[in-house]
């Protein structure tokens, strides 16, 4: 008589799998909805507390304004006790200001703050926010800067993470209970749903053997409405199998072609995207060079010094932005500027234009003449300020020796009512030749590649002009030119749009 031995068959150990599976499944999701409420509080707190530290910087700012302080370093000296105990009453949270030095300058607790905070003190002196966590206190520290951008002290949080914790072990605890039910209820019917599966693979199992033998199958062994009945007609119709893959692989490989067809284009607009970056580099460069020359022309003259190192510093950190920022899209693979409009006074900004290129206009002997006038514009003030310049350097570059650019401005009524602000550039320069005209503003294209190796132009300047203007509901337009010069006039919205929204500055130069 054969002795039947008991072996682990597939019931028990597809059951077994599937109680381990499930106890695997119960502890990932639980560790990662565990870790994404732990994020989302830390993201929310960071949000919160960001949003408090901008509160507080506008605050200050006011306070800088109506303050009696002779010096941006008396403001916290003076006031700070009194701005602490504002700042705490504004954002619901206990306060403590430092000065520069680290020094205590005013708190609004009941006591002074004895946590060791110079660590984050040095952080935040390179212009970062900075966290310290002890238990369930959490101090958040950020810079306080002026309008100027001068940074006048830092500011610290006080943050209670009681509640945060208190809901976290909650929710570990519940997931703990309800693992722990789930995987048993879980075990006993997918050993019972186990059972009655393995019957029907024992059947697919005899269709393997009797194909293995040579037979053949004239219908499916079984029909379910489940991946067993797949199963059993994917034996039968393995023919048609085998055709579908075909089919997929020739679509896998049109979608191939297309994937290296449009890596060709990025490339393309990559290469175009380093030539736009490369125009926008030159116009600081070009104001450092000029200030460079003068200081070696006149290095007796006090004046001419302090303005060339303050302009040379303000024209190297814009420099630095913009290396920075192309750095940043480059990683990200986008090649656009994301900015934000707002309402800016466009007097101080075209004053600032033409200051930056003073020092060039009088190198190529031009006189630089402004007549502005008060009023706000609806734009992103870095790209308005890249349109300035891009047009006043183009004005400067291609005039005639003794020559002046002109810039103004004035308030204009548009065709829907709506304020616009018409800014002009005009020059005495050499003009653009009639069957020119139509093209200046594509890219990569210069009037004669004589003037282009001159002036070191690169055809990219007015298409970036027009791009910028177009992205932020505005215009910019060739209004005349002749011998006696050109005028080119940039028309934009005095304020925000009936449907705000962000804007972005697309700086390759496929602008259309």
């Amino acid at each position: 008589m054969k002795r039947r031995t008991w072996r682990f068959g597939l019931k028990w150990k597809a059951a077994v799998l599937l109680a381990l599976l499930l106890a695997s499944v119960i502890v990932v999701l639980s560790l990662l909805v565990l870790a994404g409420i732990r994020e989302d509080q830390r993201l929310r707190l960071e949000q919160s507390l960001a949003r408090e530290a901008e509160a507080a910087n506008l605050r200050v700012r006011q306070e800088s304004m109506t303050s009696g302080a002779k010096t941006p370093g008396d403001l916290l000296t003076q006031s700070g006790q009194r701005l602490a105990v504002d700042l705490g009453a504004q954002s619901s949270l206990p306060v403590t200001l430092y000065k520069p030095d680290g020094t205590l300058a005013g708190t609004s607790l009941p006591f002074q703050p004895k946590a060791d905070v110079q660590d984050a003190l040095a952080y935040t002196a390179q212009g970062k926010a900075a966290y310290i966590t002890k238990g369930e206190q959490l101090l958040y520290l950020a810079p306080l800067y002026l309008a100027n951008d001068e940074r006048i002290g830092t500011i610290q949080f006080h943050v209670s993470l009681a509640e945060q914790h208190a809901f976290y072990d909650r929710i570990r605890n519940l997931f703990w209970v309800t693992g722990v039910l789930v995987l048993a209820g879980g075990f006993l019917l997918g050993y019972l749903y186990v059972w009655r599966q393995a019957h029907v693979i024992g059947r697919l199992n005899g269709a393997a053997r009797r194909i293995g033998e040579g037979g053949f199958l004239s219908a499916p062994t079984v029909r379910r409405n489940d991946e067993l009945g797949e199963l059993a007609q994917g034996i039968y119709e393995m023919s048609e199998r085998i055709s579908a893959s075909l089919s997929q692989l020739t679509a896998e490989k049109s979608k191939l072609l297309e994937a290296i067809a449009r890596l060709r284009e990025l490339e393309q607009q990559q290469k175009l995207f380093i030539g736009n970056i490369s125009h926008e580099l030159k116009t600081p460069l070009t104001s450092i060079l000029a200030y460079a020359d003068l200081l070696e022309m006149y290095r007796d003259d006090p004046a001419l010094l302090e303005e060339a190192r303050g302009r040379i510093a303000q024209e190297a950190e814009r420099l630095y932005g913009l290396v920075e920022k192309a750095l940043k899209l480059s990683a990200m693979d986008v090649y656009e500027f994301e900015t934000r409009a707002q309402s800016i006074d466009v007097k101080p900004l075209l004053q600032e234009a033409a200051a930056r290129l003073q020092a060039k206009a009088e190198g190529y002997g031009i006189e630089l003449v402004t007549a502005l006038e008060e009023g706000t514009v609806w734009a992103d003030p870095e790209n308005l300020m890249h349109m300035m310049l891009n047009l006043l350097d183009n004005g400067i570059k291609y005039n005639k020796p003794g020559g002046k650019v002109f810039l103004s401005n004035e308030a204009a009524r548009g065709a829907k009512g709506q304020g616009r602000m018409k800014i002009t550039v005009r020059d005495t320069g050499i003009g653009i030749p009639a069957e020119e005209r139509s093209r200046i503003f594509d890219p990569f294209y210069t009037v004669s590649s004589d003037r282009s190796r001159a002036h070191g132009g690169t055809g990219l300047g007015l298409p970036l002009v027009r791009g910028l203007a177009e992205k932020q509901h505005g215009t910019v337009e060739l209004a005349e030119t002749g011998p006696e010069g050109s005028v080119f006039v940039i028309t934009l919205l005095m304020q925000r749009p009936e449907r705000p929204e962000t804007i972005t500055a697309d700086v390759s130069p496929d602008l259309e």
